[in-house]
């Protein structure tokens, strides 16, 4: 599996904005949001994605998963501030596509703080194994 170089949007369509408030709880000993928290960024954005095109897990269903996560710090989150975290998709394969995400802060909108993505699986949950994208959610997802 490979990510586009650099968390590249190329081909990508952005699918999904999100603004939420850096917490004083995000930031580290060092004074800025620790590491582990932009991934956590990462993924409230995403599951409200999914939340909003129906994903929602249903545990004898089918559903997204995502089977690895990177990130890329630009430059460093303080507290407070407001940030926007910007979700573009990939075109699909059989069952997986690669997402790749943005962090800008609301006061510099125009400078990525932080760029990274994840490998998203369409999966049986019962079953624990992939299974084909659905329709619906391929049309969702740029063309291949």
């Amino acid at each position: 599996m490979s990510f586009p170089s650099n968390a590249s949007r190329e081909g990508m369509k952005l699918v999904h904005a999100m603004r939420m408030p850096i917490r004083w709880g995000d930031m580290d000993a060092m004074g800025h949001v620790n590491n582990t928290v932009y991934f956590r960024y990462f993924e409230t954005a995403r599951i409200d994605w999914f939340r909003e095109i129906g994903c929602e897990p249903v545990p004898r269903g089918e559903g997204p998963v995502i089977v690895n996560a990177h990130c890329t710090f630009i430059r460093q989150l303080r507290y407070p501030g407001e940030i926007e975290v910007r979700t573009y998709a990939g075109a699909p394969g059989r069952s997986s596509f690669d997402t790749v995400q943005e962090i800008l802060r609301m006061d510099q909108p125009e400078v990525v703080s932080a760029s990274g993505g994840a490998r998203v699986v369409w999966i049986d949950y019962a079953a624990e194994k992939s299974a084909p994208i659905p329709g619906w959610l391929r049309e969702l997802l740029p063309a291949e």
